[in-house]
């Protein structure tokens, strides 16, 4: 029961879209291993935060249409791994997730006057004004039609950081943060059983990666003295390496692949729990 207790904190006021949340289980659990789940388990898992059977069928349904997943059968199972695209995407997620990033050399300004808005905002850009944009400087190719232009780091760097909106992901931070101090809070208690400890887990990644891929992610020096991103960074390296001896023992109790139950960990996931200590 305390188990079901500390999930349903996590959860309380979060609206868990079903596709999301599948990508997820995906990312963290499946392609370190092996990269195919049967369609059972992803149902049984999904229950566990409310996500019924007709929504993730219609979830994978959606997935598979959009190119993320493709599917393929044995018998009367069906099982389903993601597509190559969406094994790129989540890889780019996977190394801001499990690993130490570097740092960035400088900034990157680019002129670009053929930038829609949304565009810009997915590419997390400083607006300077105008079609002028700037970001940290980390190799990053310059959208089509862009000039760029590298600077070095300069006197006063917290003064750039006024070229973006920092105050919504302050906030998400700060939930993330509140809600994952009351998850290890229940783990020094011993309250979660291995089933509740993948889940808490999932539910870790899934959250922290949906702040954590519209951060700028701006150097320290250019942060606000306040910053609770780096807070957050931290809390989930310690919640997610606390969570996963149990996780993955109800992986291998559970989990079912192609080749019958997906191994506790590969040398894949092994090097992201390295990543993270």
């Amino acid at each position: 029961m305390k188990g079901d207790e500390a999930i349903a904190r996590l959860l309380d006021g979060v609206e868990l879209r079903s596709a999301p949340f599948i990508v997820t289980i995906y990312g963290d659990v499946v392609v370190p291993r092996g990269g195919v789940l049967w369609t059972g388990t992803l149902i049984d898992i999904c229950a566990r935060v409310g996500i019924n059977e007709s929504l993730v069928r219609t979830a994978v349904s959606r997935l598979v249409a959009a190119r993320q997943l493709a599917g393929e059968r044995a018998g009367r199972r069906s099982y389903y791994r993601l597509d190559a695209s969406a094994q790129t995407e989540f890889g780019h997620a996977a190394r801001l997730l499990y690993s130490t990033e570097k740092p960035p050399r400088g900034w990157q300004v680019l002129h670009a006057p053929d930038l829609a808005e949304v565009e810009a905002k997915r590419l997390r850009l400083g607006h300077m004004g105008g079609s002028v944009y700037i970001r940290p400087d980390r190799d990053q190719a310059p959208p089509p039609g862009a000039l760029l232009l590298r600077a070095a780091p300069v006197d006063r760097p917290e003064e750039l950081a006024g070229f973006w909106d920092l105050s919504a992901l302050q906030e998400q931070y700060h939930d993330i943060n509140r809600r994952f101090e009351v998850l290890l809070d229940a783990l020094l208690k011993g309250a979660l059983s291995d089933e509740a400890s993948l889940v808490a887990r999932l539910l870790l990644v899934h959250l922290y990666r949906n702040v954590l891929l519209r951060d700028p992610r701006l150097p320290p020096a250019a942060l606000p003295a306040d910053w609770r991103g780096a807070t957050a960074r931290a809390l989930f390296r310690r919640s997610y390496l606390a969570l996963s001896d149990a996780a993955e023992r109800h992986i291998a109790a559970s989990f079912e692949g192609l080749d019958g139950p997906l191994p506790a960990h590969t040398p894949e996931s092994d090097m992201r729990l390295s990543g993270l200590r």
